[in-house]
């Protein structure tokens, strides 16, 4: 068996050194490695050595203890304070620990006695020394890709901030007109305005989306999900684009299908959207039909998709390419369609994180099928339904009358039309409003309302604002003794951002572009207390509906029957699991009244769920001991309750939904 002969290392290397027969002696080291590929530079003293390794060159620094008057050690300190990475061996002409623990504790990579010196010893030193050069290289990179990675997570936020904010102008004044009695002529121009500054905000969301993915930070959070909610919801929402279109759009199902499936409900969403949505656009005549069925899989049952258009099809060529990002058919259709060719790249690698895997199948001038299929969690037991489509009466929780609410809510933005747009909101619930341009002006206000004797109900507070921004503002009017809630409004949401706002005294956080309904949520949960019906309406009120989770059985049955004894209807779920499973179902209840002590589920991680998946819903909690609501963080719990229950602690709460 013959050796491999060893590779050769190709190295540039330093040698600071001020005798010629010691630099002679060392070339002729190197040149007798036969595994090393050396290219010697030489310089006699210190200040062009430090000039040589400054210029960074160089993979191995060779350098003497003695330079005429001077030391090699002031040298050696000198790189490693300037952050110089070259390793660097010294070299003496005498032993010496003390000297040579003094080079190692300076950061030298290695001693070498020159009258000691052997061809293997310096092999070995040169070897390490190349491979520490390497890993430094390595460590440095890493370190440079996460500072640049920080760098574009702070250009996309601040690119989001940017572009979102006057997206909340243009989608609220424009929702706002098409509400009006006076816009009835111009209803067709400002639908095209709403959708085309939806259709901008989906192309911001696909942006930070590919980036997520990219950097991979793109999580998904299966939670129980009702299948035909999340098709009736989507049917809903594309049938009018259809129908303007001139399309038919069909939604059936191949075989009986799961009532609730375990999937990122929210990302199952954004893929049916744009696959169905991309069916349409690219459709001038004809239909797009949905199919649902489900499938064994190898060991697994799935649940499968399939997206059939009558539309223009995609080029054979272009079929393997078609799920890359920024990939677009090469068509005067497609240029005329527009896009940014995102949507598909990111709904593949949506799918392929959800257990499943899409194909297509076109044909140019004819149409083009997409299936796709994601694993919808244990289904075996689950019951199954076909699909219906006909809205149910049953999926609207209680009393969603049109909220009456009295207070003061303090607006801070340095927008001027952002500040009007939320004020005609609030003010349409009967709630009065004031304005702020900026923290220091909000800071003035909020004083002022204090030294009089009066209090702000609530604040929206925008994080960017010139001269003092939202943060600092709202530590300073903290410091002022206020202690009503204070929202954040945001375009730069990212991961842990509401754990910082809450430490610095916020109570919640809106993603801008706001829309109404989540401020009327806010506004529901916040100003709940001031909630007013006169009597010509109350007769017309729907029966409050409560979801009370609680483990302990007996416990459960007692409120529920308290609340019935109030007037409200109740649906009991003794586990976390179940609580999930009746939001999937109903998706909004009046309250929650949620147990923190569970058997499948740490009650604070449970409440974090419904927030992420079902925000429009307002929690008490339930517990044995004194449960700290503003120390929470959570946006939706509104109040805690005290063991045991009383009849008149839940008229109170019934009292606030009213």
């Amino acid at each position: 068996m013959t050796n491999q002969p060893k590779p050769v290392v190709q190295a540039k290397i330093l040698l600071v050194e001020d005798d010629e027969d010691d630099y002679i002696i060392t070339r002729s080291h190197l040149e007798d490695l036969t595994s090393l590929d050396s290219q010697l530079t030489w310089v006699t003293n210190s200040v062009e050595g430090l000039q040589k390794l400054t210029e960074g060159n160089f993979d191995i620094c060779l350098l003497d203890y003695q330079l005429g008057a001077e030391t090699g050690l002031s040298l050696l300190k000198q790189a490693v304070d300037s952050g110089i990475s070259t390793p660097i061996i010294m070299l003496t002409g005498q032993p010496d620990k003390q000297l040579d623990l003094q080079a190692l504790e300076y950061g030298a990579a290695d001693f070498l006695v020159k009258s000691e010196l052997s061809e293997a010893r310096f092999a070995r030193a040169i070897r390490y020394a190349l491979s520490r050069r390497e890993f430094e290289l390595e460590r440095l990179n890493r370190l440079r890709l996460e500072a640049d990675n920080k760098s574009k997570d702070r250009f996309l936020a601040h690119l989001s901030h940017e572009l979102r904010t006057p997206l909340s102008s243009i989608l609220g004044y424009t929702e706002l007109l098409l509400e009006s009695d006076h816009t009835e002529s111009a209803r067709p121009e400002l639908n095209i305005i709403l959708n085309n500054g939806k259709h901008l905000l989906s192309l911001l969301n696909d942006i930070l989306d590919l980036s997520k993915i990219t950097a991979n930070k793109l999580e998904l959070r299966p939670e129980p999900t009702s299948l035909r909610h999340l098709i009736l919801d989507i049917y809903t929402l594309l049938k009018v684009t259809a129908i303007d279109n001139g399309l038919e759009l069909n939604i059936s199902s191949l075989t009986p299908l799961p009532v609730l499936i375990t999937v990122d409900g929210t990302r199952l969403r954004q893929v049916l959207i744009n696959l169905i949505y991309n069916a349409i656009k690219f459709t001038d005549a004809g239909s797009i039909s949905v199919e649902l069925w489900t499938q064994q899989d190898a060991a697994k049952e799935m649940l499968f998709f399939r997206i059939t258009d009558t539309g223009v099809g995609i080029p054979q060529r272009q079929l393997k390419e078609i799920f890359a990002p920024f990939t677009q058919i090469e068509d005067y259709l497609t240029r005329k369609k527009g896009g940014a060719g995102l949507g598909l790249a990111i709904s593949a690698e949506l799918i392929q994180r959800m257990g499943g895997y899409i194909d297509v199948a076109s044909e140019e001038g004819k149409g083009s099928v997409f299936t796709f299929s994601v694993d919808p969690g244990d289904i075996v037991q689950a019951q199954r339904k076909p699909l219906s489509l006909e809205p149910s009466l049953g999926n609207i929780g209680g009393a969603h009358n049109k909220l009456a609410l009295t207070g003061e809510v303090l607006i801070v933005d340095d927008l001027a039309d952002l500040r009007k747009l939320s004020a005609h909101w609030v003010q349409a619930t009967g709630a009065l409003v004031d304005f702020a341009e900026n923290g220091i002006e909000a800071i003035a206000k909020v004083k002022h309302k204090v030294a009089s004797g009066k209090h702000y109900d609530l604040i929206l507070m925008d994080l960017h604002m010139p001269g003092m921004g939202g943060r600092e503002a709202t530590v300073a009017i903290r410091e002022t003794g206020y202690s009503h809630p204070v929202v954040a409004l945001t375009a730069a949401m990212a991961k842990g951002i509401r754990q910082q706002l809450t430490a610095l005294g916020f109570n919640d956080v809106l993603s801008k572009p706001i829309t109404k309904n989540q401020l009327y949520r806010v506004l529901r949960c916040y100003l709940a207390d001031h909630t007013a019906l006169t009597d010509s309406n109350a007769a017309d009120i729907a029966p409050l509906h409560f979801l009370v989770v609680e483990d302990d059985t007996e416990a459960a049955q007692l409120m529920q029957i308290l609340l019935q004894s109030l007037g409200v209807k109740t649906t009991l779920a003794h586990s976390a699991q179940e609580c999930m499973r009746e939001l999937a179902l109903l998706h909004r209840f009046d309250r929650i009244l949620l147990d923190l002590g569970l058997p499948d589920s740490d009650g604070e991680q449970l409440i974090e769920r419904i927030e992420h998946s079902y925000p429009d819903n307002i929690v008490i909690v339930v517990s044995g001991h004194e449960h700290d609501v503003a120390a929470s963080g959570s946006a939706i719990v509104q109040q805690s309750l005290l063991k045991p229950i009383t009849k008149q602690a839940l008229h109170s709460i019934v009292l606030t939904c009213r």
